[in-house]
């Protein structure tokens, strides 16, 4: 009886305390203490400093913060010292003392004034620095933010030979400020949020004003708003919340650890996410193309670009269907190879003991399993370890007799095909929908490998990001926009946005203005 009645009494003590929280200040400085202290548990990085501001009027005070989420050198130089040596005069009134701190004496970028508990609260844990006096139902939050972080560097998912090295971060306004740095316009605009009952996750929403579809901006918020969840860790919680058909393999919400990759979608009237705490910023509207295309192709000449993105394409194809080709092939139309060939293909599979779609499967699902060994071990002994297990298992099959020797070089080829891909989350429903492709194949030859395209390319014209069409400007033909797709024009004549994206402010540059024949 006694446990039951003690814990019903802590539940009653819960109930106070939450709706207290969501009360005003109250005067009493030890009572708004009192309820911080017990409302975070006598958090052992809670840190509280009392103080008495001048002899005369006996004025009490405290400073409050989180140790490890600010910068204690301003906390002590710009908050402690001015408060406890030079403020408040010794001729100033009672009721001005407040009016004093705030406007004369703090010599902080960023103070906000707030009269909610649960408010300085949120505030407290972000990072910002309290000022609470006695008799004052106000209370003042400073900017003192300065816990560690990784800092600015190389990006590893995302590397080019030429162009910027530097990629996001794990803090937000690092990363906010690395977009501004390239967008130095003040029609950026960046909204600000919170998301998440628990965490309360810092988001912001980039956009250029003018350029961006303000009706793919006000969609985007509304689905924000809408997310109930009580924690975000990582911006893929955004993505699962946001993006249209939730039941498609194909990424609808592109995402980067480049700024200029940022950059170069908000210069097309796109939307970014950024989300505190990790260094993938995500993009919408996304679509198809968005994913063939990398930041290197324009940096390099357009017509190198150009190979490059039709070489990717190239690869996309391998990838998706060479197994299922090779499966359809050799186990139902031998009369498309060549006679030499046949019979070499035939000899080599003469000891094999399982069909081709066998094959095909056990050496997939073998370096699957390789791929995802290597990525999640220390990276000293990841790459040896993925590739030396490729070249022992490969051998090791074909001299047991497992798989024929063209079987191999087939998954190879895939596999290799499959990385050129510049992005991950590209990559990974290919390599989904492969296997699918390898079992029409098994089933009904080169005709199921044409109902899976067909099936394939409905599913993808159906898809959309925001609004708009994921297969654009592919489906439905946009003809200008062609110049940026398969290939690349030179910058100079690429003279209008995307129109799927930037429905405003189109024009991007007035051409190549050459010199007149005999001018100097």
């Amino acid at each position: 009886m006694r446990r039951r009645k003690k814990k019903t009494t802590n539940n009653n003590d819960n109930v106070q305390l939450d709706s207290r929280l969501a009360k005003q200040i109250d005067e009493s400085l030890e009572g708004n203490l009192t309820v911080i202290k017990k409302t975070l548990g006598d958090a052992s990085d809670l840190v509280i400093r009392r103080m008495t501001l001048n002899s005369s009027n006996k004025i009490k005070g405290a400073v409050l913060f989180i140790d490890g989420l600010v910068d204690k050198t301003s906390v002590q130089d710009f908050i402690l010292e001015v408060m406890m040596v030079e403020v408040p005069p010794e001729n100033i009134s009672l009721a001005h003392v407040y009016d004093e701190i705030k406007d004369s004496a703090l010599p902080i970028g960023e103070i906000t004034e707030t009269n909610k508990l649960d408010d300085l609260l949120l505030r407290l844990l972000s990072g910002e620095t309290l000022v609470l006096l006695d008799n004052e139902t106000r209370a003042l939050s400073a900017s003192t933010k300065g816990w560690k972080d990784r800092g600015v560097q190389e990006t590893t998912s995302e590397s080019v030979i030429r162009g910027p090295k530097e990629s996001f971060t794990e803090t937000l306004r690092t990363n906010t400020a690395l977009v501004r740095r390239k967008i130095k316009n003040p029609n950026l605009r960046i909204d600000a949020k919170k998301i998440g009952k628990v965490t309360a996750t810092d988001v912001a929403v980039l956009y250029i004003e003018g350029t961006a579809d303000e009706s793919v901006v006000k969609e985007l918020h509304a689905r924000l708003d809408k997310i109930d969840i009580d924690g975000v860790l990582e911006s893929g919680y955004i993505e699962e919340f946001i993006e249209d058909p939730p039941y498609s393999p194909f990424p609808k919400v592109y995402y980067t650890e480049r700024p200029d990759s940022i950059a170069g979608g908000l210069l097309e009237g796109k939307v970014a996410i950024v989300t505190d705490g990790t260094p993938n910023v995500l993009l919408v509207p996304a679509l198809f193309v968005n994913f063939m295309q990398s930041s290197e192709d324009y940096y390099q000449r357009y017509d190198i670009g150009t190979f490059i993105r039709l070489l990717r394409l190239f690869s996309f194809v391998i990838a998706l269907f060479m197994p299922s080709l090779y499966i359809a092939i050799t186990t139902f139309h031998q009369e498309m190879i060549p006679a030499p060939l046949l019979i070499n293909l035939a000899a080599q599979r003469e000891g094999v003991p399982f069909p081709a779609f066998v094959e095909a499967v056990l050496m997939e699902a073998t370096f699957e399993i390789l791929r995802e060994a290597g990525v999640r071990l220390p990276k000293a002994v990841g790459s040896a370890v993925s590739i030396v297990g490729a070249l022992v298992l490969g051998e090791s099959a074909v001299q047991a007799g497992l798989v024929s020797p063209a079987m191999v070089i087939v998954v190879a080829l895939t596999a290799i095909s499959s990385f050129v891909f510049p992005s991950y989350n590209m990559a990974i429903p290919v390599r989904m929908l492969r296997f699918s492709l390898m079992i029409l194949a098994a089933t009904f030859g080169l005709y199921g490998i044409i109902l899976g395209l067909i099936a394939l390319v409905l599913h993808l014209c159906s898809l959309q990001s925001f609004g708009v069409p994921y297969m654009s400007p592919f489906a439905p033909l946009v003809p200008k926009d062609q110049k940026d797709v398969l290939v690349r024009f030179p910058h100079w004549g690429l003279l209008s946005r995307p129109s799927a994206t930037a429905h405003k402010n189109e024009k991007r540059t007035s051409g190549r203005n050459q010199p007149k024949e005999g001018s100097k």
